[in-house]
């Protein structure tokens, strides 16, 4: 076993990047950051909860996210016009997050239950087309898309268009501005990057397949967490408080998680999304439990 001086974890070395491997294998099937998972893992296994958490948590992403990305890229499944647009919205929510991390959620109890609610609304967004009540009607994103190359067709200050398989898809750019900019507050908090929990936003607020935009969102998350560690390594912080990251640490996840997202990334085309989202909403309401019984416990 190893300890890491900075965050004071001890384990054995071959367990960060295992768990980070089998998280970002599916989390990236959906477009989303296995930093999400990771946190509660670092928090409840390996009794990490200083801030410093948060910045470790980034750094992941810095080494995971390239190898989804380049699957991504590599098939032609890239919004990029998104990408962007994740990017101007989520950069400076990520500074007010840090802000709101370190003077106001700097207690692990009361950082959990934040964490928890942050779950507890994304499993919710993932599992509402399985909800009873839903509207069960087929719609462009929910009905099964030939897995192409994307084509874009108009981007503007207004709105921005793309084709994927046999539909056309389209977007605000105003209004995914806008919630980039609310996830990128979330995010920073959380420490998951600005764009690593936008990908069900886009499904259940935009109507976008989740084939089509997997890419952008993870190309987002990678570009946003070079800034969230800048700020968390550079910006002044209370005294006493260490929010440097555990670079040691976080790269030996980011180490499994470049071979998860890179592999999660090529199969994707291969399992129905239905199966995926249910899977991992599933497990999101899990841990939104677990954190919230247990702030009030």
């Amino acid at each position: 076993m190893a300890t890491f001086p900075i965050s004071g974890v001890h384990t054995w070395l071959w367990l960060p990047p295992l768990v980070a491997f089998c998280i970002s294998f599916f989390t990236s099937m959906v477009g989303i950051s296995g930093a999400f998972l990771l946190l509660p893992f670092q928090m409840s296994v390996l009794n990490y909860t200083a801030p410093s958490v948060s910045a470790t948590n980034l750094v992941y992403n810095l080494a995971a996210t390239p190898g989804g990305v380049y699957r991504y890229l590599r098939e032609g499944r890239m919004v990029w016009p998104l990408v962007w647009v994740i990017v101007a919205g989520t950069l400076p929510g990520i500074v007010i997050g840090f802000y709101l991390r370190v003077m106001y959620l700097p207690d692990p109890r009361d950082f959990k239950l934040f964490a928890g609610l942050v779950l507890l609304y994304i499993g919710y967004r993932v599992l509402a087309e399985f909800l009873p009540w839903h509207e069960k009607s087929e719609t462009e994103a929910t009905r099964p898309q030939p897995v192409t190359a994307i084509r874009m067709l108009q981007f503007s200050l207004a709105r921005a268009s793309f084709s994927f398989g046999e539909q056309v898809f389209s977007f605000s750019v105003p209004a995914m501005f806008l919630l980039a900019l609310i996830v990128g507050v979330i995010g920073g908090t959380y420490g998951i990057g600005g764009g690593a929990i936008i990908a069900p936003f886009c499904v259940a607020l935009f109507g976008l397949p989740v084939h089509a935009i997997a890419g952008a969102a993870i190309a987002g998350t990678l570009f946003t967490s070079v800034a969230g560690v800048a700020l968390y390594s550079l910006l002044p912080a209370p005294a006493g408080m260490v929010t440097q990251p555990d670079w040691a640490l976080g790269l030996l996840f980011g180490l499994g998680g470049f071979a998860g997202m890179y592999f999660g990334a090529r199969c994707q085309k291969r399992v129905p999304q239905r199966i995926l989202k249910l899977l991992l909403g599933l497990l999101l309401m899990l841990l939104a439990g677990y954190y919230i019984f247990a702030f009030f416990a």
